[in-house]
């Protein structure tokens, strides 16, 4: 698919220069926006405004709302005043809002002038709601119903508004004060045995909503828990304001999921795509965390420098130091990111942290186990038979056997243990991921690796 794609692309550009714009807008208007904004990715600069200038008006406005915001603002400063009115005529109000937060403040001016009353009206009212709450991703553009319509008045309605609403299968029933009463389908609709029944007479009025303050990732795990097409939103006296959709919601879900990974990569979340990124902005996005594990891992430094004298009287003991704190930094990386995810998919609550713990603690023992016995018969074998190194005996085995196995049921337990804790706290769970779990059960290895090998050896 990928490969016809870009050879029909390819195709596109090709036909851009050689001037056949005839053709070209033909194929064009063929084409889903999220495709045709994909071909805009590859334009030199001054080809954008020429192709986008070929698209129907409505092709138009639904490619421009899928572009990058860099070939967004290029487009904007170059169009005339009646083409940016075009284009934000045919925007949806999230889509516009969505607009207005990316463009610089010059940009955004010129936006808001083209814009009519209502719509400006519409997109200061999302503006004003906090980033990441289900104001600020819903739009205000939905069918309404009175309970008292019948069937056959609500599609005339319907008929009359839905071309400029961003869904007409789900309607809302409001009492005059907008109070939210119920749903209903177009499919209710369309299947009612009488065009005189009343709405009222079989709406759904078992809703679920969410008010406007509610946080944009809960939200999301609703539409994904109850297979929602669109969600009502409705401020604190349960009026109706405004609805999220299903698409707007998956936007949702991929940007958390990319924060959530930036996160747990020991990176601080970043709006810009890898490719928009210049050298400077990821040192920016990277160098913080690189610090602060730099710094945290001196701990782990420490350590060693403390148990010198044991080492220099037995240098093999030296040679199983990466392997011992690599597993307990894997061990801990399985257990986080399980964790974190569970949490993320609202599976696991801080009520379940014993049963987590029990159950990360016998799944611990069972891998610290099997571990053991390989790595015991490892030694013996290829470090003792093979390689003849005599410093290696028996004993030196059980004391790096007993601290991996050991090591395993720490890093697990902390690797669970943590994200709950952070979630708990108010923080986002991701933060305790790979990097800063590794730093931890690095350190911890190597004081439980000492000890052993101080009681065991003597050193």
């Amino acid at each position: 698919m990928a490969e016809r794609f870009e050879i029909v692309e390819k195709t596109l550009i090709a036909m851009l220069e050689e001037k056949k714009y005839v053709t070209l807008r033909d194929i064009l208007s063929t084409m889903n926006p999220s495709d045709v904004a994909a071909v805009f990715e590859d334009l030199e600069e001054d080809q954008i405004p020429l192709m986008f200038r070929l698209l129907p008006k409505e092709l138009a406005a639904e490619t421009f709302v899928e572009m990058e915001p860099d070939a967004q603002e290029l487009l904007i400063r170059g169009f005339s005043d009646n083409e940016l009115k075009e284009v934000v005529d045919e925007l949806y109000v999230d889509d516009a809002a969505d607009l207005v937060e990316e463009m610089p403040a010059n940009v955004v001016r010129r936006i808001l002038q083209q814009a009519d009353p209502e719509m400006r009206s519409s997109i200061n009212q999302i503006l004003r709601y906090p980033d990441n709450s289900a104001g600020s991703i819903m739009t205000t553009e939905y069918v309404s119903l009175r309970p008292t319509m019948t069937v056959g008045e609500a599609i005339l309605r319907i008929r009359r508004q839905g071309v400029d609403k961003e869904t007409i299968y789900t309607c809302y029933v409001i009492s005059k004060d907008r109070k939210l009463l119920g749903l209903v389908t177009v499919k209710d609709l369309l299947l009612a045995e009488d065009d005189e029944t009343k709405i009222e007479d079989f709406m759904l009025t078992n809703l679920i909503s969410v008010t406007t303050q509610t946080d944009q990732e809960e939200v999301a795990h609703m539409f994904s828990k109850y297979n929602f097409l669109a969600l009502p939103v409705v401020d604190g006296e349960n009026r109706m304001v405004g609805i999220v959709t299903f698409d707007d919601a998956m936007d949702v879900m991929e940007d958390e999921a990319t924060e959530d990974i930036e996160i747990m990569a020991g990176m601080t979340p970043s709006e810009k795509t890898y490719l928009r990124s210049s050298p400077l902005d990821l040192f920016r996005h990277r160098i913080p965390w690189l610090m602060l594990l730099m710094v945290s891992a001196t701990f782990t430094g420490m350590i060693i420098s403390s148990f010198e004298d044991a080492l220099s009287m037995l240098p093999a003991l030296t040679a199983f130091i990466p392997m011992l704190m690599d597993t307990g930094g894997n061990c801990g990386s399985q257990s986080s990111v399980t964790v974190i995810r569970s949490l993320s998919l609202g599976e696991l609550e801080f009520g379940d942290l014993l049963k987590v713990i029990w159950k990360e603690i016998r799944t611990a023992v069972l891998c610290g186990v099997a571990l053991a016995a390989v790595c015991f018969l490892k030694i013996l074998l290829v470090d003792r038979l093979l390689m003849h190194n005599e410093s290696i005996n028996l004993l030196v085995d059980g004391a790096v056997c007993l601290t991996l196995s050991v090591t395993v049921v720490i890093a697990k337990v902390v690797g669970c243990t943590l994200p709950m804790l952070a979630k708990k706290l108010g923080f986002d769970p991701a933060v305790m991921a790979s990097p800063f779990i590794t730093t931890i059960v690095d350190a911890l290895s190597l004081l439980v690796y000492f000890m052993f090998a101080k009681t065991l050896l003597g050193l």
